[in-house]
Protein backbone atom coordinates (compact mmCIF):
# COMPACT_ATOMS: atom_id res chain seq x y z
CA UNK A 1 0.00 0.00 0.00
CA UNK A 2 1.37 3.10 -0.95
CA UNK A 3 1.96 5.39 2.06
CA UNK A 4 -1.27 8.47 2.15
CA UNK A 5 -0.92 11.51 0.57
CA UNK A 6 -0.79 14.85 2.28
CA UNK A 7 -1.80 18.43 1.32
CA UNK A 8 -0.79 21.36 3.39
CA UNK A 9 -3.28 23.91 2.68
CA UNK A 10 -3.34 27.78 2.80
CA UNK A 11 -0.12 28.32 2.62
CA UNK A 12 1.62 32.00 2.91
CA UNK A 13 4.70 32.53 3.58
CA UNK A 14 8.21 31.02 1.60
CA UNK A 15 9.44 29.39 4.89
CA UNK A 16 6.18 27.44 5.31
CA UNK A 17 5.97 26.47 1.51
CA UNK A 18 10.14 25.02 1.62
CA UNK A 19 8.86 23.17 5.50
CA UNK A 20 6.24 21.50 3.69
CA UNK A 21 8.45 20.44 0.69
CA UNK A 22 11.16 19.05 2.87
CA UNK A 23 8.92 17.25 4.79
CA UNK A 24 7.33 15.18 2.10
CA UNK A 25 3.86 17.11 1.03
CA UNK A 26 2.22 15.98 -2.03
CA UNK A 27 0.48 18.94 -2.71
CA UNK A 28 0.25 22.50 -1.65
CA UNK A 29 -2.50 24.26 -1.54
CA UNK A 30 -2.93 28.46 -2.06
CA UNK A 31 -5.76 30.49 -1.08
CA UNK A 32 -7.21 32.85 -3.55
CA UNK A 33 -10.20 33.39 -1.05
CA UNK A 34 -10.96 36.97 0.18
CA UNK A 35 -12.30 36.10 3.37
CA UNK A 36 -9.91 33.62 4.64
CA UNK A 37 -6.99 34.98 6.66
CA UNK A 38 -4.84 32.48 4.68
CA UNK A 39 -5.94 34.79 1.16
CA UNK A 40 -2.90 35.20 -0.98
CA UNK A 41 -2.38 37.80 -3.64
CA UNK A 42 -1.72 36.85 -7.55
CA UNK A 43 1.88 38.35 -6.52
CA UNK A 44 2.59 36.49 -3.46
CA UNK A 45 1.22 33.31 -5.14
CA UNK A 46 3.52 33.61 -8.16
CA UNK A 47 6.37 34.36 -5.91
CA UNK A 48 5.54 31.31 -4.10
CA UNK A 49 4.97 28.89 -6.30
CA UNK A 50 8.19 29.32 -8.00
CA UNK A 51 9.87 27.84 -5.02
CA UNK A 52 7.39 24.73 -5.75
CA UNK A 53 8.91 21.66 -7.14
CA UNK A 54 7.89 19.63 -10.08
CA UNK A 55 6.90 16.51 -8.05
CA UNK A 56 4.60 18.45 -5.49
CA UNK A 57 1.71 19.77 -6.90
CA UNK A 58 0.29 23.28 -6.95
CA UNK A 59 -3.51 23.59 -5.70
CA UNK A 60 -5.16 27.37 -6.09
CA UNK A 61 -8.78 27.22 -3.53
CA UNK A 62 -11.51 29.45 -4.64
CA UNK A 63 -14.79 30.16 -3.72
CA UNK A 64 -17.24 30.44 -6.69
CA UNK A 65 -14.71 32.08 -8.58
CA UNK A 66 -15.19 34.02 -11.75
CA UNK A 67 -13.65 33.30 -15.58
CA UNK A 68 -12.01 36.62 -15.32
CA UNK A 69 -10.46 35.98 -11.43
CA UNK A 70 -9.02 31.67 -12.31
CA UNK A 71 -7.93 32.71 -15.64
CA UNK A 72 -5.31 35.72 -13.55
CA UNK A 73 -4.80 32.99 -10.99
CA UNK A 74 -4.01 30.31 -13.63
CA UNK A 75 -1.15 32.87 -14.91
CA UNK A 76 0.22 33.64 -11.51
CA UNK A 77 0.19 30.23 -10.05
CA UNK A 78 0.27 28.03 -13.02
CA UNK A 79 -1.87 25.40 -10.49
CA UNK A 80 -2.05 21.96 -11.73
CA UNK A 81 -5.21 21.23 -9.36
CA UNK A 82 -8.12 23.89 -9.28
CA UNK A 83 -9.98 23.30 -6.14
CA UNK A 84 -13.62 24.22 -5.77
CA UNK A 85 -14.80 25.56 -2.69
CA UNK A 86 -17.97 27.16 -3.18
CA UNK A 87 -21.34 25.95 -5.11
CA UNK A 88 -19.84 25.17 -8.21
CA UNK A 89 -22.41 23.38 -10.34
CA UNK A 90 -20.99 19.94 -12.35
CA UNK A 91 -22.16 22.40 -15.58
CA UNK A 92 -19.62 24.94 -14.21
CA UNK A 93 -17.09 22.10 -13.91
CA UNK A 94 -17.47 20.95 -17.57
CA UNK A 95 -17.00 24.94 -18.52
CA UNK A 96 -13.79 24.81 -16.65
CA UNK A 97 -12.03 21.59 -17.93
CA UNK A 98 -12.80 22.49 -21.17
CA UNK A 99 -11.49 26.26 -19.98
CA UNK A 100 -8.25 24.90 -18.76
CA UNK A 101 -7.59 21.41 -19.14
CA UNK A 102 -6.47 21.46 -15.45
CA UNK A 103 -7.33 18.71 -12.83
CA UNK A 104 -10.62 19.72 -10.73
CA UNK A 105 -11.05 18.90 -7.19
CA UNK A 106 -14.78 19.73 -5.75
CA UNK A 107 -15.03 20.03 -2.29
CA UNK A 108 -17.95 18.41 -0.57
CA UNK A 109 -19.39 19.60 2.92
CA UNK A 110 -20.63 17.01 4.88
CA UNK A 111 -22.41 16.77 8.29
CA UNK A 112 -24.62 13.45 7.91
CA UNK A 113 -25.40 10.57 5.58
CA UNK A 114 -28.09 12.83 3.20
CA UNK A 115 -24.49 15.12 1.94
CA UNK A 116 -23.00 11.91 0.41
CA UNK A 117 -25.66 11.84 -2.21
CA UNK A 118 -23.50 14.66 -3.70
CA UNK A 119 -20.73 12.40 -4.74
CA UNK A 120 -22.96 11.02 -7.61
CA UNK A 121 -23.77 14.52 -9.07
CA UNK A 122 -19.80 15.26 -9.10
CA UNK A 123 -19.03 11.43 -11.04
CA UNK A 124 -18.65 12.74 -14.68
CA UNK A 125 -17.60 16.78 -14.25
CA UNK A 126 -14.80 16.02 -11.00
CA UNK A 127 -11.20 14.41 -10.88
CA UNK A 128 -11.17 14.88 -7.14
CA UNK A 129 -13.22 15.08 -4.29
CA UNK A 130 -12.50 16.59 -0.84
CA UNK A 131 -14.67 15.93 1.75
CA UNK A 132 -14.78 18.54 4.29
CA UNK A 133 -16.87 19.65 7.61
CA UNK A 134 -19.98 21.73 6.85
CA UNK A 135 -19.84 24.89 8.65
CA UNK A 136 -23.13 24.34 11.56
CA UNK A 137 -25.70 27.01 11.01
CA UNK A 138 -24.77 28.23 14.35
CA UNK A 139 -21.64 29.77 12.53
CA UNK A 140 -23.49 32.12 9.79
CA UNK A 141 -19.83 33.82 9.74
CA UNK A 142 -17.82 30.51 9.19
CA UNK A 143 -15.39 30.39 5.97
CA UNK A 144 -16.47 27.29 3.60
CA UNK A 145 -13.71 25.56 4.57
CA UNK A 146 -10.63 25.77 7.32
CA UNK A 147 -12.58 26.13 10.26
CA UNK A 148 -10.74 23.40 12.15
CA UNK A 149 -14.29 21.54 12.32
CA UNK A 150 -14.22 17.49 11.66
CA UNK A 151 -17.45 15.64 10.64
CA UNK A 152 -18.21 12.17 11.76
CA UNK A 153 -16.00 10.24 10.30
CA UNK A 154 -17.48 6.87 10.25
CA UNK A 155 -20.46 8.29 7.52
CA UNK A 156 -17.17 7.20 4.97
CA UNK A 157 -16.13 3.93 6.57
CA UNK A 158 -16.85 1.69 3.83
CA UNK A 159 -17.59 4.18 1.01
CA UNK A 160 -16.03 3.38 -2.33
CA UNK A 161 -16.60 6.91 -4.36
CA UNK A 162 -15.84 6.05 -8.32
CA UNK A 163 -13.67 9.36 -8.31
CA UNK A 164 -10.45 9.52 -6.05
CA UNK A 165 -11.21 11.47 -2.98
CA UNK A 166 -9.63 13.30 0.48
CA UNK A 167 -10.35 13.52 4.21
CA UNK A 168 -10.27 17.32 5.31
CA UNK A 169 -11.59 18.81 8.33
CA UNK A 170 -10.15 19.63 11.34
CA UNK A 171 -6.92 17.37 10.96
CA UNK A 172 -4.11 17.37 12.86
CA UNK A 173 -0.97 15.76 13.88
CA UNK A 174 -2.95 14.14 16.37
CA UNK A 175 -5.99 12.74 14.98
CA UNK A 176 -4.88 12.07 11.56
CA UNK A 177 -3.71 8.91 11.69
CA UNK A 178 -7.41 7.51 13.10
CA UNK A 179 -9.06 9.43 10.80
CA UNK A 180 -7.37 7.44 7.97
CA UNK A 181 -7.62 4.12 9.82
CA UNK A 182 -11.60 4.73 10.23
CA UNK A 183 -12.41 6.30 6.76
CA UNK A 184 -9.39 4.21 5.23
CA UNK A 185 -8.45 8.02 3.03
CA UNK A 186 -5.58 8.13 0.84
CA UNK A 187 -4.85 11.58 0.46
CA UNK A 188 -5.41 14.39 3.43
CA UNK A 189 -5.73 17.76 3.47
CA UNK A 190 -4.73 20.10 6.69
CA UNK A 191 -5.10 24.08 7.03
CA UNK A 192 -5.71 24.99 10.32
CA UNK A 193 -4.44 21.84 12.58
CA UNK A 194 -0.81 22.86 11.43
CA UNK A 195 -1.78 26.80 12.86
CA UNK A 196 -0.28 28.47 15.73
CA UNK A 197 -2.97 31.09 14.95
CA UNK A 198 -5.35 31.76 12.18
CA UNK A 199 -3.04 31.50 8.78
CA UNK A 200 0.01 31.32 11.12
CA UNK A 201 1.81 27.98 9.61
CA UNK A 202 3.83 26.26 12.08
CA UNK A 203 6.85 23.85 10.11
CA UNK A 204 7.39 21.65 12.82
CA UNK A 205 3.36 21.00 13.11
CA UNK A 206 3.36 20.74 9.25
CA UNK A 207 6.23 17.93 9.82
CA UNK A 208 4.88 16.23 12.67
CA UNK A 209 1.42 15.56 10.95
CA UNK A 210 3.03 14.70 7.40
CA UNK A 211 4.91 11.90 9.34
CA UNK A 212 1.70 10.80 11.19
CA UNK A 213 -0.17 10.69 8.28
CA UNK A 214 2.60 8.64 6.04
CA UNK A 215 3.15 6.77 8.76
CA UNK A 216 -0.30 4.81 8.93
Amino acid sequence: MNPTRVKICGLSTPDTVKASVEAGADYLGFNFYPRSPRYVTLEQAASLGQLVPENVLKVSLTVDADDATLDAIVAALKPDILQLHGTETPERLVDLKSRYGLTLMRAIPISGPEDLEKIALYHDSADLLLFDAKPPKSMPNALPGGNGLSFDWSLLAGQKPDTPWMLSGGLDPENVAEAIRVTGAEAVDVSSGVETAPGVKDAALIEKFIKAAKAV
